[in-house]
């Protein structure tokens, strides 16, 4: 599917999510989403985009930069990458959050379990050579 048709579902999937915080748009293939705020590393410019995410202890989420399997990580992974700061809204809430890269110890713990969850992401790895990075997301001031 073309790009600009992405870009048209992933808006609407946010305006639906904010104007319900959640109710509407708040899961997907059986699995929480969270809206994900970063600032372009380019341009500055905010852009949210809507991820599956797997909640951890101590306030954490886990998402995953898969891009569908794509050779290139998605934008909000390169944003993250020069800014880990963010905003997350999930559940009805908003929080600012720092990005980090999941170390290969953690990965190895948390792939089979969003695996589990969703299995796209298995045949996502199997679409491109590139590791495909685990992010977790941590509570910030």
């Amino acid at each position: 599917m073309p790009n600009w048709f992405f870009k048209v579902m992933s808006s609407i999937h946010v305006g639906l999510y904010r104007a319900t915080k959640g109710r509407l748009g708040g899961r997907m293939v059986g699995c929480d989403v969270c809206l994900l705020t970063t600032t372009g590393s380019k341009t500055g410019i905010q852009r949210t985009a809507p991820l599956l995410c797997f909640p951890e202890p101590g306030d954490k989420l886990v998402i995953i930069a898969s891009k569908g399997g794509a050779d290139k990580a998605p934008a909000w992974w390169g944003n993250l990458q020069k800014n880990p700061r963010a905003e997350v809204e999930y559940k009805g809430a908003r929080k600012s959050m720092a990005a980090r890269q999941a170390s290969p110890e953690e990965k190895a713990r948390l792939w089979p379990m969003v695996v589990e969850r969703y299995a796209g992401y298995a045949e996502y790895q199997k679409k491109t050579t590139r590791d495909i990075p685990v992010v977790i997301l941590e509570p910030s001031n």
